[in-house]
């Protein structure tokens, strides 16, 4: 199965998983605002991602939903946090009001912190072995804290107005989008029960697709379509951010891009060489699918 059959085939299973999770319980908004934001109209990327990889083991999705939620609550808490005035100050995402514009800054604010403390609630439901929940709660507590994802957040903040090098840019980025990524496919081989060298390819695997997605957002801010994507272009260079199409120029950005997609493909083969019943197209097609071939 390519990946797009398994995306569609998915999707609405997960979706109304995710977002029935959020019962109205506080006597507030609080929960309105939580759903707004989980429901403005995301791909999903990083849950499906875990998921196509228990697809290519052969193993039942199912367990891997809890997880599955619990990294889109804390994608969507991180991009409720990103829209904010004191953040990147934007207005529209996914092509609908951020959260504090159709709020207030305040229930933003609570909105993405009550989406981050529930996500480590539905990391301790399912059928898993309470050894795979410990093991997958603290990677994920790393890959999203300090020495993850806030921690890139907070270096892309300090860089803005500053010129740096395609190193500093990649060490930010690796953190920033890249931890997530590599969760995704890392918690897909542990409830998979991966052996330790697939393991670690899937990791590698993670850490080269999400280098390529944040060059590929870095190209779309300058060449996409503000109505396709949903969101105002030309933002990194309004806020001073150093970019790969700024640093290398948009040729050799693109040649970085296709590299990089090339270099993760490899990677996965290595998987099926080391597991024969692993499903490579999955992947493939997903790795696939992040390529820009034509140069708007």
């Amino acid at each position: 199965m390519n990946f797009q059959e398994f995306y569609h085939n998915q999707f609405d299973r997960f979706e109304k998983y995710a977002l029935n999770l959020i019962e109205p319980k506080s006597g507030t908004i609080i929960e309105e605002a939580m759903l707004y934001s989980l429901m403005a109209g995301g791909k999903r990327l990083r849950p499906m991602l875990l998921l196509a990889v228990l697809k290519a083991y052969g193993k039942n999705l199912r367990q891997g939903y809890p997880v599955a939620a619990a990294l889109e609550y804390i994608h969507t808490y991180s991009l409720i946090h990103d829209d904010l005035p004191a953040m990147d100050n934007d207005d529209l995402r996914r092509g609908k009001p951020t959260s504090h514009i159709k709020y207030s800054e305040s229930t933003a604010i609570l909105a993405g912190d009550a989406l981050l403390t529930k996500a480590f609630d539905l990391m301790t439901i399912g059928e898993l072995s309470a050894e795979k929940k410990v093991t997958l709660i603290r990677e994920l507590a790393i890959c999203s804290g300090y020495e993850g994802m806030i921690g890139g957040q907070q270096a892309d903040i300090d860089g803005e107005n500053n010129s740096l090098t395609i190193d500093e840019l990649e060490s930010i980025h690796a953190r920033k989008t890249g931890e997530l990524l590599r969760f995704s496919m890392f918690a897909g081989g542990v409830i998979a029960e991966s052996d330790k060298p697939s393991l670690i390819l899937l990791e590698e695997v993670a850490r080269k697709i999400g280098l390529a997605y944040q060059i590929r957002d870095d190209l779309l801010d300058v060449v996409g379509d503000a109505k396709e994507l949903g969101k105002a272009t030309g933002a990194d260079n309004k806020l001073g951010k150093s970019t790969y199409p700024a640093l290398l120029g948009l040729e050799q950005a693109f040649e970085k891009l296709s590299v990089e997609l090339e270099a993760a493909k490899a990677t996965v083969r290595k998987i099926s060489k080391i597991t024969p019943s692993f499903d490579e197209e999955i992947l493939l097609t997903f790795i696939d699918s992040l390529s820009m071939d034509t140069h708007k």
